[in-house]
């Protein structure tokens, strides 16, 4: 496909460049490209070219049109073979040689059409990504241990939605609580209320330098984008700094979009969710480290099979422990979100949420563990020793 280009119309053609015989164009929609043709053949035998191609569902055919009747459809032990590696050929009468060429390449999108498995699923290391490096091993294990350590007892609090902006304010203008680290929401669709969450006192519960979670699925990141950018409430406070993203790799998970949620006229899934981190204050990687731990987890998590089925994964939580040197952790959650996806303890962290199973959180008990921890991870040289530095 090296001579392929790639045009803005929903068309497939393929012609011959004038007096060069020898070369062949096949224009293709960006759009619908991997959909429509995960392998695509091409003969020139003198006559109008030849296109072999296969669409995929009677949704995908329909929004196609006209052009699938030229379509014939693939010939599966020819075009692709079970182990995902698709062959695509392409042969020309008028070259000087006669022979065919076979190119073998990994191709998942064509393997998705025909087995259902998201590419994703072939990723090695998604459960053990340090695997093979014993330094990094190494810096997991001592921040793991210093994590636990520094935590305080699980915290969960049961509010429900009409009273979380009332309780909210009750901590910050009757306990007088701050959090060095808020998360808001949870991998279901319903917690991006814009009108509730403009109406929490945010601003008040973070102290400055703090580091604010917020979570939204794709569909929901222009409604997240909104809220952030509202410079009446409490987000003209906070910059958005990075974005965490996790991607579900099977279609029978809890993560995955729901059928539902998704647009009849939309032919792409969107299956990612979306964690954007904004930050109140001053925070410089490089002379901060009593704040902030950087480079020590990525900013993408695969689900695997140690995730479960918990509102939140565990290994976001653990990318923002290992983050963030900050003992005071709150995570709220809006709304319900459902019995397939639990809302679960954790030590460390004040929980709110209407579907908490234990409501144990009392203020004055809390800042009374705060005090015997203390509100930051101690600094330790063998870890920072460990952990990967950013270039200056």
């Amino acid at each position: 496909m090296s001579q392929s280009s790639v045009s803005s119309e929903t068309q497939v053609s393929a012609n011959d460049q004038g007096q060069n015989k020898n070369k062949t164009t096949i224009s293709l929609s960006a759009k619908y490209a991997y959909h429509f043709f995960p392998s695509i053949s091409v003969t020139d035998a003198g006559s109008p070219f030849t296109i072999t191609a296969t669409a995929t569902t009677p949704a995908k055919r329909a929004a196609f049109g006209s052009n699938y009747n030229k379509i014939t459809p693939l010939n599966s032990n020819q075009r692709h073979s079970s182990n995902g590696k698709a062959i695509v050929s392409y042969s020309n009468s008028n070259s000087n040689s006669n022979s065919k060429q076979n190119c073998y390449k990994n191709d998942y999108s064509n393997n998705y059409i025909h087995s259902g498995t998201l590419p994703f699923k072939y990723i090695r290391n998604s459960k053990q990504q340090v695997e093979g490096y014993p330094k990094l091993q190494k810096l997991y294990k001592l921040k793991e241990q210093q994590v636990e350590k520094y935590s305080t007892r699980p915290y969960g609090a049961r509010v429900d939605t009409e009273n979380l902006a009332k309780t909210l304010n009750s901590w910050v203008y009757d306990y007088d609580l701050q959090f060095d680290v808020i998360m808001i929401g949870a991998l279901t669709e319903n917690q991006l209320i814009y009108p509730l969450l403009t109406k929490l006192p945010i601003d008040k519960l973070c102290s400055k330098p703090g580091f604010l979670f917020i979570w939204a699925s794709t569909k929901k990141i222009s409604e997240l984008s909104t809220l952030l950018n509202d410079s009446r409430t409490w987000a003209k406070r906070f910059r958005r700094s990075e974005e965490l993203v996790f991607i579900p790799v099977d279609k029978n998970s809890v993560y995955y979009p729901k059928e539902w949620s998704i647009p009849e006229e939309q032919i792409l899934e969107e299956v990612q969710w979306h964690c954007w981190m904004c930050i109140t204050g001053t925070v410089r990687r490089s002379t901060d480290k009593d704040i902030i731990h950087c480079n020590v987890n990525t900013d993408l998590s695969l689900e695997n099979s140690s995730t479960g089925n918990s509102a939140v994964p565990a290994q976001i939580y653990k990318v923002v422990e290992n983050f963030s040197s900050s003992t005071r952790r709150l995570h709220i959650i809006p709304t319900s979100t459902g019995l397939k996806k639990h809302v679960k303890m954790r030590p460390g962290w004040v929980i709110v949420s209407p579907d908490i199973i234990l409501d144990n959180f009392d203020p004055d008990r809390y800042k009374k563990d705060i005090e015997l921890i203390g509100s930051k991870i101690p600094y330790n040289d063998e870890i920072e020793q460990l952990r990967p530095k950013t270039p200056v």
